[in-house]
């Protein structure tokens, strides 16, 4: 599996940036550390880093052509995919951090002031807004 993962991350890339012998090597290099990084659990989260990897790769190199464009069409349609590319990856860092919790968000009160005259809730609020008492 690990083989076919790394086959699929680098058919992304220009024939020059696939080998280590070449000066194109640098991406190659850059997206195996993305996705080792990422410290992958299981086969979906591998594929995942994958994905992440080649999208910001894809993303880097839209915002170089946008900032490239001499002419307003292709800054539009570079912005265009830009904007797609960073959705995308926002997309999937959110399907990584859903995964790892298992859809789950967590938030934690470390401290609250409550005035003289106020009012604070003690226990779970269900998603309802139902207050359910700890005992």
């Amino acid at each position: 599996m690990a083989g076919a993962l790394l086959g699929h991350c680098l058919k992304v890339l220009h024939g020059n940036e696939r080998s280590d012998d070449s000066p194109g090597g640098g991406e190659r290099i850059f997206m195996l550390s993305a996705v080792a990084e990422i410290n992958s659990r299981n086969t979906f989260e591998r594929m995942l880093a994958a994905q992440m990897a080649a999208t910001h790769v894809a993303m880097i190199r839209t915002g170089q052509w946008l900032s490239g464009s001499d002419r307003l069409d292709q800054a539009q349609t570079h912005q265009n995919g830009y904007a797609k590319l960073a959705r995308a990856y926002v997309a999937q860092m959110e399907a990584l951090r859903k995964h790892r919790n298992g859809g789950k968000q967590t938030v934690t009160v470390q401290h609250v002031n409550v005035q003289d005259g106020g009012q604070a809730i003690v226990g779970n609020v269900g998603d309802q807004g139902r207050v359910r008492d700890e005992k």
